[in-house]
């Protein structure tokens, strides 16, 4: 942990001082730079302490996610400026050597001094994810979207063309702190009137008690014709805290298992369950988290023991990279896979119908939303909740709501 701080404090240090150079080439009064002196100081002093405070044997908690607010909403801004700055000196001292090496004899500065049109295009530039980060803090992790997809299958039994599903995931409910906004999200799901409900992981941070004051929000999921079903995600096996014994760690993951039925959803552990409509029927597979780059207890050929390649199944399974690695080329046929887990990264841009990016897709084959591969599908779904930033910006907490369809894809 010590490297890392003094690694962090070094690079944070160079980056006020190229912000510092920015706001005093537009800025001449000198009490103006001295207040942003000391801002500037004692902010970075507070984030340093901060992360050294830092308890493994807590993991996150409110205090660290408004830590990490504050170290994007100061230092994102200032990696901009820093960024141009940085492209105007060399610059200055390209154009120096330039000089210097030249037959003119004109005398004159090696470094040109700074222009003040650079740095005032830095400033605007920083605005820019300054106000976007800020309007994620307040509004955009709580601005819930209703996303509606049409999926088309070939094969899917007759009864169940037509057939909803409401899609939650990644609740992380430590991370809440309104009540109004949450019960407004609820009200949302039940809107929906479709007839399964699927939660696809992670209903907590870490700890089963972060789950205690939201239960009787959750427990207004209405319950559908064809009941509500959920899976664990990576967050609910507690792995990212020091526990100070196995027996700990143990009784908290009973205790978030058995979170899932107090809000009345039928956890599948590596287990798969039918949906009977009239004489047609499909199934619901359940897999616990496999990641390929997080904990992999999941078990696809347990959980589907016994189905054939013929029967319509959907597969539940948190991390969208088990789809990637394993599920989509699987011989049983997995015709529908639900995940979440990368939440997009809670940060991109999205043009619905047009334009996505996000970090999320230099990590995750498949971040947010629908994929294909030889007629078989993944949905993403982009979370409910938050997770270490408490915000969104540009990829909103997502309800999804899916309509299976009988027939070929509709270009």
């Amino acid at each position: 942990m010590g490297f890392r701080v003094v690694v962090l404090s070094v690079f944070l240090l160079f980056v006020e001082w190229y912000a510092f150079q920015a706001l005093r080439t537009v800025v001449k009064g000198r009490g103006v730079l001295t207040a942003y002196q000391i801002g500037s100081a004692l902010a970075l002093l507070f984030l340093i302490y901060s992360f050294t405070q830092f308890d493994r044997s807590v993991g996150q908690t409110k205090q660290t996610m408004q830590t990490m607010a504050l170290l994007l909403l100061i230092y994102v801004p200032k990696m901009i400026l820093t960024l141009v700055l940085f492209g105007e000196d060399l610059f200055r001292i390209a154009s120096g050597a330039l000089h210097y090496f030249s037959d003119t004899k004109e005398p004159v500065a090696f470094l040109a001094s700074r222009r003040k049109f650079v740095s005032r295009i830095g400033l605007g530039l920083a605005a820019i994810p300054f106000g976007s980060l800020l309007y994620g803090i307040t509004i955009g992790k709580y601005n819930y979207k209703v996303i509606k997809q049409q999926i088309f299958f070939p094969d899917l039994p007759d009864a169940f063309d037509g057939f909803k599903i409401t899609q939650i995931s990644d609740v992380h409910s430590g991370s809440f702190d309104n009540p109004d906004k949450i019960n407004y999200a609820i009200d949302l799901i039940n809107a929906q009137d479709t007839d399964v409900v699927l939660f696809t992981g992670d209903i907590v941070n870490t700890h089963a008690e972060e789950m205690d004051p939201w239960i009787d929000a959750f427990n207004r999921i209405k319950k559908p014709a064809y009941g509500k079903f959920a899976v664990l995600g990576n967050h609910d096996y507690g792995e990212y805290v020091t526990w100070p014994t196995e027996q700990d760690k143990q009784a908290n993951f009973d205790k978030i298992k058995s979170l899932y039925q107090q809000i009345d959803f039928t956890l599948l552990l590596n287990e798969h369950t039918y949906i009977q409509k009239g004489k047609d029927r499909l199934a619901i597979i359940g897999v616990e988290n496999w990641g390929h780059n997080f904990k992999k207890a999941g078990d696809i050929n347990k959980a589907s023991q016994n189905l054939t390649p013929e029967d319509f199944k959907i597969v539940m399974s948190h991390d969208p990279s088990h789809w990637d690695y394993e599920l989509k080329m699987h011989p049983k046929n997995f015709q529908l896979t639900l995940s979440g887990h990368t939440h997009g990264m809670q940060f991109g841009i999205e043009i619905p119908g047009y334009f996505k990016w996000s970090l999320a897709q230099y990590v995750y084959a498949q971040w947010a939303g629908l994929y294909e591969n030889l007629g078989r599908y993944v949905y993403v779904n982009r979370g409910f909740g938050f997770h270490a930033y408490p915000g969104r910006v540009g990829i909103m907490p997502e309800i999804t709501v899916l309509e299976l369809k009988k027939g070929p894809k509709v270009v």
